[in-house]
């Protein structure tokens, strides 16, 4: 086949890509190999996966679900004096400024935190924040003002910043594209057993009242802070921080996994080198998605922040409304994982995030129009499964679309960044003003609050279906001039990718995942 004509692919493309590297330096580059097909038949690649998925997951889950845990547990902490004990006024607005102070901090962390985790290593990195948040959570246990929790919660969010971009960053170096979704669903369910398990581990702490002088809502800081320093420290010996030097696999296994993710990244830059980052931050693609993930995020910090408060509203006790936010969590949970296995087994992503941005229109449509606390409280399952199910959906199919390394890096930390913009949002949704009405034997609240998601989710769902559209297009586009040149993907020479690798996704031969 005769080279690639570099002119054609920039005028096909983008005229404004930069200009395109010689072949003959890219070849000499150590960190680009040649690209091999994956040598294991199905059987042997199950059990590769296995390995990968036993030795990796459930421990990166149990990392994130201590991070939700110690960013939302201040919703747990309200229903036993928090509010009361700082001195705060509970018409006033501290207590919302307290959830949202977490968030600026926190996403200014996430793109330079992703770059350190390149820089440095997983290991290092993430068990260093863990343990820098494990102290500061401690720490809001001992705070005897309203100021004190600002400044803990403003700490909080800059340490915390870095654990979800990251994670989701690792896990697209063992795993080729079309397997991330089920891995970081996994990861991401944990939010969901956060939840479930913090109203659980909430209603035994808050027992300890009085312990040591301290009120219920201080043991549920510290407790809970405790628990995470120490796995922080686990976390350093824990985390492989990268296939090579992955000791529960054989060398065979190393190789295979090298091949996997060079023939799923076709060639694509991984140097570190700062014009990849430019072109993340150029990406419409990628803001498109951060607007969206705003719409989803937003409802599951108002969902994590507030579920206590809303069942509580719902005409039960404190203790109870603990224990009742738990049974949507465990729903949630599942849902949260089945919806990213099967998402990628059938290699969709746009789709799910409608369909499941749908069901939590169904979830809050039930809470703003009724005032039965059973229909209220079923309301509740159906807008934990759909918008906990969209945040890993959402993160995968804007990861599984960037091409190259260190562009993707960057990509996932602004779409989580982004993403927990909506955080700040969520954390004046449902004011102190907006009251209960009484109905005979029920109640209904925050009606503002629920309306407002409702909107949020159903931008969310309209920019999904508006994505999926413009890059089902752009396939079919550059399919049609694969195939009037006759340079169909899997026909073309190394030397032609490697004179696109610095493309990205703008390179002829990507695809994009719907």
């Amino acid at each position: 086949m005769d080279t690639l004509n570099n002119d054609s692919v920039r005028t096909s493309l983008k005229d404004s890509l930069p200009p395109t590297v010689h072949c003959e330096k890219v070849l000499d580059s150590p960190q680009v190999g040649e690209i091999r097909p994956p040598q294991y038949d199905a059987a042997a690649t199950r059990r590769l996966l296995r390995k990968l998925d036993i030795r990796l997951l459930p421990f990166f889950a149990l990392l994130y679900l201590l991070s939700f845990l110690d960013r939302t547990n201040i919703g747990n902490a309200r229903l036993f004096g928090l509010v009361t004990d700082l001195g705060m006024d509970p018409k006033s607005l501290q207590y919302n400024t307290a959830l949202a102070v977490f968030f600026p901090t926190y996403i200014i962390a996430e793109i330079p935190s992703n770059m350190m985790m390149k820089r440095l290593t997983p290991s290092i990195w993430l068990s260093f924040i863990m343990i820098a948040w494990s102290a500061i959570v401690i720490g809001m246990g001992f705070v005897h003002n309203f100021a004190g929790l600002l400044a803990c919660r403003v700490l909080l969010g800059l340490a915390e910043g870095g654990l979800f971009p990251g994670v989701a960053y690792y896990i697209t170096l063992w795993y080729p594209r079309h397997e991330t979704g089920f891995r970081i669903a996994f990861f991401f369910s944990a939010a969901t057993a956060a939840g479930a398990f913090g109203g659980l581990l909430a209603a035994a702490i808050g027992k300890m009242a009085g312990l040591g002088g301290k009120a219920g809502w201080s043991w549920i800081f510290i407790i809970e802070g405790l628990i995470t320093i120490v796995v922080g420290v686990l976390a350093y010996f824990v985390i492989v921080d990268s296939p090579e030097k992955a000791r529960f696999v054989t060398e065979e296994d190393k190789a295979e996994i090298r091949r996997r993710i060079a023939h799923d990244a076709n060639e694509l830059a991984d140097e570190f080198d700062m014009r990849y980052v430019r072109d993340a931050l150029r990406d419409w693609k990628i803001w498109a998605h951060c607007l969206c993930t705003i719409g989803i995020f937003t409802p599951v910090y108002s969902f994590s922040f507030f579920l206590p408060t809303i069942i509580r509203n719902m005409g039960y006790s404190n203790t109870h409304a603990q224990l009742m936010s738990a049974p949507p969590y465990v729903v949630g949970c599942l849902v949260t994982i089945c919806a990213g296995y099967i998402a990628d087994k059938t290699k969709q992503r746009g789709l799910f995030q409608a369909l499941f941005s749908a069901t939590a229109l169904v979830g809050w449509v039930m809470l703003i129009s009724s005032h039965r606390p059973a229909i209220q409280y079923t309301g509740t399952f159906f807008a934990c499964s759909g918008i906990f199910a969209c945040v890993p959906l959402g993160v995968t199919w804007n990861s599984n679309n960037i091409g190259g390394s260190l562009k993707r890096g960057v990509g996932i930390a602004m779409h989580v960044g982004s993403g927990n913009l909506g955080g700040i949002l969520a954390s004046f949704i449902y004011l102190p003003k907006d009251s209960p009405r009484s109905f005979a034997n029920s109640t209904q609240s925050f009606i503002q609050g629920h309306a407002i998601l409702i909107a949020l989710i159903s931008l969310s769902f309209c920019l999904s279906l508006g994505i999926r559209f413009w890059l089902k297009a752009e396939n079919a586009r550059r399919d049609a001039w694969a195939a009037e040149h006759n340079m169909q993907p899997e026909d073309m020479t190394r030397e032609q990718k490697l004179a696109e690798r610095h493309m990205g996704d703008y390179a002829s031969f990507f695809r994009y995942t719907l």
